[in-house]
């Protein structure tokens, strides 16, 4: 199928979609929610630990809507389905402003949980894989860095905002605007497949030169779902979900952990500024080095690298300007979760059945939510300090370079035993 080679192919177009809606809706709304918890548990005389339980509710629903999120997606228009999505998430996050008991947080975030499966994870991954056969870590990349854009910009302005409306006001005034930007974008810019729209995939043409096979392409290489589920590869790889997300999980805790030290909360919505400007640079790094280096070596850079920060707050993470930058280097490296999760999927497993092993192997996201987040809270609550928190990343970091070497080991027997083709 010609294409005229001077007009824009509409996967870019879906892909500055996506950007939008998962920038506005993952880091305008899911990453925000640590803000408030300082606010809220003060003012409503709730224990930190008891308030952060909500996510731990919030990982439980994810886990188990995963499996049925990715059918749902192959049934139906994924217009309506992102669309409804956003309005259960988005919604349920603006109604969090008007409860007052901590029972509220409980059943609201699971109306948010399921919206937030179809928008902040499962959407994004699959579209690209659908319309990008060229450029595809770039994409990964950037669709991970509008998180830390949006949250650079909307995390300082929610502190603001908590400090001066209060912490009603913002709830309200972020879901409300995340409605607004991420509807119309829907509608305009999301089709599931480029079918839809007459054309190939992004690249479709060069890659068959490269390979001249044009059916090596009309069917997927892989692993199929069946056979991927089975493997040490697998297994590894819902270990590197839980242990990176148990990591990243820290960053609702930023702004807790600030006031901790005896900053207010407007410098908590700055410092988590900066961790979302490290995660916009990290996304678009992980992306850049994968296409370069593999998924398998810029994972165990970004491990490493993750052990800069942690040293840097045990050390001196007094001083507000090492905060701030200790801060910034871990969004860095916390951005290997949306950029590096799905890559390694492709990398390890192919194609073939991509939605159905990914959407599997991501529920050891929703477990860490379930165990790590709570636990962060209720630690702090028990002994008054993050200090054993931060301990406790650098340990999972060093655990997640052996979880991603051992991986790459099950692959090569899925190779040997001729499952891979």
């Amino acid at each position: 199928m010609s294409q005229n080679k001077k007009k824009i192919h509409f996967a870019w177009w879906l892909l500055l979609g996506i950007v939008l809606m998962v920038g506005m809706m993952k880091g305008g709304i899911n990453s925000a929610g640590g803000l408030f918890l300082t606010s809220v548990t003060k003012d409503l005389g709730i224990g930190m630990g008891s308030l952060s339980l909500y996510f731990s509710i919030s990982s439980i629903v994810t886990m188990l809507f995963l499996p049925i999120a990715g059918k749902l997606m192959a049934k139906y228009d994924i217009r309506v389905v992102l669309i409804a999505g956003t309005i259960l998430q988005a919604g349920s996050f603006a109604m969090f402003g008007l409860m007052n008991s901590v029972w509220g947080w409980y059943l609201l975030c699971i109306p948010m949980s399921i919206g937030a499966v179809f928008v902040c994870q499962m959407a994004g991954p699959v579209l690209i894989n659908n319309w990008f056969k060229k450029h595809n870590g770039l994409a990964m990349g950037i669709m991970a860095a509008s998180g830390g854009l949006f949250g650079a910009i909307l995390q300082p302005m929610a502190g603001n905002l908590i400090a001066s409306e209060g912490w009603r006001y913002t709830y309200i005034f972020l879901g409300v605007l995340g409605m607004i930007i991420v509807i119309p974008t829907v509608i305009l810019t999301i089709r599931m497949a480029p079918q839809q729209k007459g054309l190939q995939p992004l690249g479709m043409d060069e890659v068959k030169k490269d390979d001249n096979t044009a059916s090596h392409h009309a069917a997927p290489k892989g692993v199929t779902a069946t056979i991927a589920r089975k493997s040490s590869a697998f297994y590894f790889l819902i270990i590197f979900f839980f242990l990176i997300t148990s990591i990243g999980s820290f960053g609702q805790y930023v702004a807790p952990y600030a006031v901790s030290l005896g900053y207010d909360i407007a410098f908590g919505g700055t410092a988590m500024g900066g961790w979302m400007i490290g995660s916009l640079i990290g996304s678009l790094t992980f992306g850049f080095l994968t296409d370069k280096i593999g998924a398998r070596n810029t994972a165990i850079f970004a491990m490493l690298l993750g052990l800069v920060p942690v040293v840097m707050l045990i050390t001196a993470g007094d001083h507000k300007s090492i905060f701030s930058i200790a801060i910034g280097i871990y969004g860095f490296v916390v951005a290997s979760i949306a950029t590096l999760g799905p890559l390694l999927t492709t990398a390890l497993f192919g194609n073939k059945e991509y939605p159905q092993i990914y959407s599997t192997a991501v529920m050891g996201l929703a477990i860490a939510g379930i165990v790590a987040l709570p636990a962060y809270g209720f630690i702090y609550q028990l002994t008054g300090s993050y200090t054993s928190i931060i301990y406790a990343v650098g340990v999972m970091l060093i655990l997640n370079v052996i979880a991603i070497a051992s991986a790459f080991k099950g692959k090569k027997k899925l190779e040997e035993a001729g499952h891979w083709n």
